[in-house]
């Protein structure tokens, strides 16, 4: 299965490592890391000049997402 996280973007259930709150960017720890994959070239920002609201990391890279956890969330459920 798939979960639309925004911006005409799906990825594959099984790929999603973890769905983070944009506010859990408040952290150091978060903020170095999103900063160190950034650089690596790692990050996808999908918002297309939306608000960020989650970030999506997969085995394939993180995605900075206009959606909310929330709704991501009941998405995901919603396909099982």
């Amino acid at each position: 299965m798939f979960l639309h996280i925004g911006s005409d973007t799906a990825v594959p259930k099984e790929d999603i490592v973890g769905i983070f709150d944009m506010r859990a960017v408040k952290s150091s720890i978060t903020r170095e890391f999103l900063e160190v994959v950034g650089d690596e070239g790692f990050v996808r920002d999908i918002t297309g000049g939306s608000k960020a609201k989650s970030f999506v990391i997969t085995d394939r890279g993180v995605f900075i997402s206009p959606i909310s956890c929330a709704t991501l969330l009941k998405r995901a459920l919603k396909a099982i």
